[in-house]
């Protein structure tokens, strides 16, 4: 099934069956990490690409939602930087990736996120979900090639921090707040979350055909996990 996903933005989430009601999702991957005691030395530090991704998972709905798919929707290729204050709220990131860059419904993410993605989608069905995404209608990815998330904020504490960011896909500007969660050690920390993110909230109108009798759910689940070097 075609898929209305936006962003990166910024940049991430999560499960959930086909239909109209997702399951609660599960959180990123867990990392071998202690939570993260102290920020690093002030300065700027960059985004590892390597160990950084974020996750997009995008539900079928309506009465025909049984002849479409459940789709998942991995960038692994998101860059940026992180500039370190004297303390959380004196800190911020900024992130960049290609619209181009997501890969849509490899088996192994689709394995990784459970029941609710089965099975091998067929290869013509991937390469008409991607068209669908990067067409004009959707991410219009010709003319605004890259995502670009940016804080505003960051508060709370390393235990309870939450971002203000500003998601920019498509030409169009939204903001959101997202908690985290913080892990690291002495070589690098990773910042990683989740929640619901609407696709009407980033300026999108969720695929839909036949009346509505198939569509794409407004709401999708954003994972991401930004690994972060420091030394």
């Amino acid at each position: 099934m075609f898929n209305r996903i936006a962003a990166a933005v910024l940049v991430l989430s999560l499960a959930a069956c086909a239909a109209r009601h997702p399951r609660p999702v599960a959180p990123p991957q867990a990392l071998s990490l202690p939570s993260l005691q102290a920020l690093p030395a002030p300065g700027e530090y960059r985004i590892d690409s390597g160990a950084s991704e974020l996750r997009l998972l995008v539900h079928r709905a309506g009465p025909l939602a049984n002849l479409g798919h459940n789709h998942v929707m991995v960038n692994r290729a998101l860059t940026g930087v992180v500039q370190i204050g004297a303390g959380v709220s004196a800190s911020s990131l900024s992130l960049r990736m290609r619209a181009d860059d997501f890969v849509i419904d490899d088996a192994q993410s689709r394995q990784e996120e459970g029941g609710d993605f089965p099975g091998d989608i067929p290869e013509d069905a991937k390469a008409g979900t991607r068209r669908n995404m990067l067409s004009s209608a959707v991410l219009n990815a010709a003319e605004f090639p890259e995502i670009a998330v940016r804080s505003t904020s960051l508060t709370g504490t390393l235990n309870e921090l939450n971002a203000d960011l500003e998601i920019t896909a498509a030409g169009h500007t939204s903001r959101i707040s997202v908690p985290l969660s913080l892990q690291g050690d002495a070589h690098h920390f990773t910042a990683m979350g989740l929640m619901e993110l609407r696709q009407t909230a980033l300026g999108l109108t969720p695929y839909s055909l036949l009346h509505g009798a198939l569509q794409v759910q407004d709401a999708m689940q954003l994972k991401f996990k930004i690994t972060v070097l420091t030394n």
